[in-house]
């Protein structure tokens, strides 16, 4: 296939026309490791609360190397050097941030691996990519991996203010319908700069920031932690560790042969090797649900109860709390339950447990948002903001939550 039929273009319903820019991010986006991402939804099960939410994990990665083109554009007009070498790691880098999400990532993180994050395994990925693409990757691993001497072009992949919270939230905002979240990405990436190596805003973006921050933290409330969500995901972190739980102690459960192998093994970042990586590859949303819909009829009372849930969206109650008084009422509805249901106490776990949840929309521990005042002078963006503004935004808010099934209510 020649160079130019490479360079092709997608239509996104957010940004219009998005332009591959060249035959090496073309072939990459043609792996079947990047093209698995088309059968991974961006927001796992939110699309049980927003039915229009079944935007997949590619559309999210192209939106990102989109967004991060035109940041790009925007800082070499300001005069930042950008090699073509370094602006062609900036597109692989960001491309590829996402690609170690299993289907519901969160819940499988949870339960059927054990604590290997979705980072570690995207880092896998991109170092396979690499020996298959002959070392091209090397320089995108570097900056992927904060090794690399120019700090602004981790931050334009991984900050407070990155190409992918601009683009998820644009997205994820669109696709369920809430207005809230629709950030202004072009005039952030307009106001970009770059200070001795250092990502900045320039202070006439300000109010652009704040509405960023502020965009972000609604999401959170009203879609990421929105308790609908919350409560099937944590039901499906739930199944997939009843199931993990059966499946080693010899029961055998129907389910293709890349998800029985993490039922099978424990697997953790130790022996996460190639061939686990091979498997893993295989995994997506298509799995777990089918996975699901044969658990309903299983005669393990827990796993098709649970699975039931999920298939005919007949949730569990949750309630959220601002405190913690509520939960002292767990263990009568425990006893109650494990009775009428003639299982342990132990079990009642499965349907009947209780969390935490937390939003912080800017953290003052984490790298900061910079913003270049008039002066040529770089601050902090609490420094220089409306105070009560980003001080409210910066604050940790806790919420708590009990779930329990909905005929103990």
């Amino acid at each position: 296939m020649s160079q130019i039929n490479k360079l092709k273009i997608f239509n996104d319903p957010i940004y219009g026309f998005i332009t591959i820019p060249n035959a090496l991010i073309y072939d990459l986006i043609q792996h079947p490791y990047f093209q698995r991402l088309r059968r991974i939804s961006q927001m796992g099960l939110s699309y049980l609360v927003y039915p229009g939410a079944n935007h997949t994990r590619l559309h999210h990665a192209l939106g990102c190397m989109h967004l991060m083109q035109k940041a790009v554009e925007v800082l070499r007009f300001k005069g930042v050097v950008i090699s073509e070498a370094e602006e062609n790691a900036l597109y692989i880098a960001i491309l590829l941030h996402d690609i170690g999400h299993g289907p519901f990532s969160h819940a499988m993180e949870k339960s059927i691996v054990e604590d290997v994050h979705h980072e570690a395994i995207s880092l896998l990925f991109m170092n396979q990519l690499n020996e298959e693409f002959n070392g091209q990757l090397s320089l995108a691993i570097q900056v992927f991996k904060g090794e690399y001497h120019r700090k602004f072009m981790l931050q334009l992949i991984s900050s407070q203010l990155d190409m992918d919270r601009m683009d998820y939230l644009k997205r994820d905002s669109f696709y369920s319908g809430v207005a809230e979240g629709n950030v202004n990405s072009e005039r952030l990436i307009q106001m970009m700069n770059v200070v001795d190596d250092v990502l900045v805003i320039e202070e006439k973006g300000i109010y652009s920031v704040e509405k960023f921050l502020m965009s972000r933290r609604l999401m959170y409330w009203q879609v990421y932690l929105h308790k609908t969500s919350l409560v099937a995901e944590l039901i499906l972190t739930k199944v997939l560790k009843r199931a993990k739980e059966l499946t080693l102690q010899g029961i055998q459960l129907s389910c293709s042969e890349p998800l029985l192998f993490f039922m099978q093994n424990r697997v953790n970042i130790e022996n996460f090797n190639v061939n686990t990586l091979e498997l893993f590859s295989q995994l997506d949303d298509f799995d777990i649900i089918s996975a699901l819909k044969s658990w309903q009829k299983h005669d393990d009372f827990i796993l098709s109860s649970l699975s039931k849930m999920i298939i005919n969206r007949d949730l569990p109650k949750i309630k959220v709390v601002a405190d913690q008084q509520h939960l002292d009422l767990i263990d009568p509805i425990k006893s109650r339950f494990a009775s009428e249901n003639n299982i342990s106490i132990l079990n009642t776990d499965y349907f009947i447990f209780e969390g935490a949840i937390k939003n912080q929309a800017y953290s003052k521990e984490a790298e900061p948002i910079r913003i270049l005042k008039k002066d040529k002078t770089v601050e902090d963006v609490v420094d220089v903001s409306d105070q009560l503004n980003i001080e409210s935004l910066s604050k940790l808010v806790t919420k708590y939550y009990i779930c329990y099934p909905k005929s103990l209510a």
